[in-house]
């Protein structure tokens, strides 16, 4: 019955008039059109010199290298797409699904859930500030997000589809023909052109204004003195915290072996090890960042933890003391016996929450050029709000040009 449901809508909205949509000239709040018509980045942190000149967890320092550099139209056919299931086999599942906006573009889940109820391997990583990662996935086996982004959207487990049938689809679809041509200088739609559409996008999820940024920026009085305190934790030499999680961005981007036991009696994940062959790797996941933190429990690779609070005592609990009997695994220098107090604990805790920082929200589209309605994870079910409409101008609507 879905598939047949899924089916009339597409045939319905396939006869649409073309300028039903229209996609905004303006940039995502975190970006600047330049002299050229594209989108960078704006950030107080570029102001900053390099993280080596001022230590491992200074405050002002300044970001990695970032990926930026679309066009308005191309970000906003992104979004567009992210949130559309027509990308999916049976039109069950987009992006958004699994990359919820109300839960730090993750999905809330231990283990992602693709088309047809179908579990995947691992947890669905945050979204906020891929533009600066140099790995991406879990293993760190991806270096760009368009060869990132064609994995979820043609495996089995996940979106379920082919690039012929989603290229023949988008082909197929009057909407989406004007609003590629719009986006691509009247290009004929490609799949390149959707893999870029959804990198832009990806690349326009910036989060850089939390009250911790605040502080590094100069306002003191924008954290309390238990996060100053577990700041101060934070950086020590006793947590080591920051030389993994550096800030600003607060991921080194480095593979790590840390150790992590597997859920539910699950046997161990080989983790980057897989894709490198390296078996010093074994069980070595990319350092995440921890923006966002708060929002997107379960932690770790397969949801291992359910709070923060159960996720930073981990490291407290002793050298190897997690590995599973029968495994050597060659676990990160950093990995040791701080015997942080509960008092200590408590307090990263409190830091961890200040990075907390949603403000260029994009907007969720209310139509889709596919005529589906936009998918949605399940931050709606627990209370996330995904009508927040915080964009300083106007992004793609459903209204006929003139």
């Amino acid at each position: 019955m879905r598939i047949l449901l899924v089916i009339l809508l597409y045939w319905a909205q396939g006869s649409a008039s073309a300028d039903t949509f229209e996609l905004s000239p303006f940039c995502p709040p975190a970006l600047r059109l330049d002299d050229a018509g594209r989108c960078t980045l704006h950030s107080q942190y570029q102001a900053y010199g390099s993280l080596y000149d001022k230590g491992v967890g200074g405050l002002k320092t300044g970001l990695p290298p970032v990926r930026d550099g679309f066009t308005p139209q191309q970000i906003d056919l992104g979004r567009l797409l992210f949130f559309d299931p027509l990308l999916s086999r049976d039109g069950s599942v987009a992006c958004s699904s699994c990359h919820d906006p109300a839960l730090g573009f993750s999905d809330g889940r231990a283990r992602s859930v693709g088309v047809q109820g179908t579990p995947v391997q691992r947890s669905a990583p945050s979204l906020w500030n891929v533009a600066f990662l140099e790995r991406l996935l879990w293993d760190g086996s991806k270096q760009t997000l368009e060869e990132q982004l064609q994995g979820p959207l043609y495996a089995p487990n996940e979106m379920g589809g082919d690039p012929q049938t989603l290229l023949t689809t988008l082909q197929d679809n009057a909407n989406y023909r004007h609003l590629f041509a719009t986006a691509f200088d009247d290009q004929p739609l490609a799949l390149n052109q959707v893999y870029t559409a959804l990198a832009a996008f990806e690349s326009s999820l910036i989060s850089l204004n939390s009250r911790y940024d605040l502080y590094a920026h100069g306002v003191h009085s924008a954290l309390t003195a238990n996060e100053k305190e577990g700041l101060n934790v934070f950086r020590s030499f006793v947590a080591r915290c920051a030389e993994c999680h550096t800030p600003p961005l607060f991921t080194n981007q480095q593979i790590a072996v840390l150790g992590v036991p597997e859920a539910e009696g699950r046997p161990l994940d080989p983790g980057a090890a897989a894709t490198t062959g390296d078996a010093s790797q074994r069980g070595g996941f990319r350092v995440p960042s921890l923006r966002n933190i708060a929002l997107t429990a379960p932690y770790m690779h397969a949801g291992n933890f359910a709070s923060l609070r159960e996720t930073a005592a981990f490291y407290t609990g002793g050298r190897g003391h997690a590995v599973p009997e029968g495994e050597e695994l060659n676990l990160h220098w950093h990995i040791w016996d701080p015997q942080l107090s509960d008092r200590e604990l408590d307090r990263l805790v409190d830091f961890l929450m200040t990075l907390t920082d949603q403000a260029f929200l994009p907007e969720i589209p209310l139509a889709l050029p596919s005529g589906l309605p936009p998918a949605r994870g399940p931050g709606v079910a627990t209370g996330g709000s995904h009508a927040l409409n915080i964009h300083t101008a106007p992004t793609a609507q459903q209204k006929a040009l003139p």
